[in-house]
């Protein structure tokens, strides 16, 4: 049985230096693949003292770990994505997610059917929201 205690390759420490350094090289591969070099390139270069753990929290956990689980492929988990975020509201997070739909091989019909979709179980406004955000998204990556 794992110890609760460790980490995906030893003992969690509480400092960034001590996590997985597989971990960490995984999720920048796949968030490079999932996100594209420029987005990436711009939060590493925004990154301080304040938000560095975490970019690496992100990076090793969101992106080494459930990103790159072998259980869904990556139009799915952009699929889930979509509909959780709209789900929620988080706007600020839709518009990159659109995007990376895109890259994960998802088309704007499914795009709009996921968004649809999520109307009925998450709400009308925050479809409506998330509909002006992907029409612009879209707009723009034609």
């Amino acid at each position: 049985m794992t110890n609760p205690n460790d980490d995906v390759d030893g003992p969690k420490t509480g400092l960034s230096d001590g996590f997985s350094g597989h971990q960490r090289e995984q999720g920048m591969q796949v968030r490079r693949e999932v996100l594209g070099d420029a987005h990436v390139d711009r939060a590493e270069a925004n990154k301080d003292e304040f938000t560095a753990d975490f970019q690496d929290f992100i990076t090793r956990y969101a992106w080494g770990d459930v990103w790159a689980r072998p259980g869904l492929d990556r139009r799915s988990r952009s699929v889930a994505t979509l509909t959780a975020l709209v789900a929620l509201g988080a706007e600020n997070e839709l518009a990159m997610h659109v995007r990376d739909a895109l890259r994960n091989g998802l088309t704007e019909d499914e795009i709009k059917e996921v968004i649809l979709h999520t109307a009925v179980y998450a709400g009308v406004p925050r479809a409506n929201a998330a509909f002006a955000i992907a029409q612009k998204v879209l707009a723009e990556e034609r």
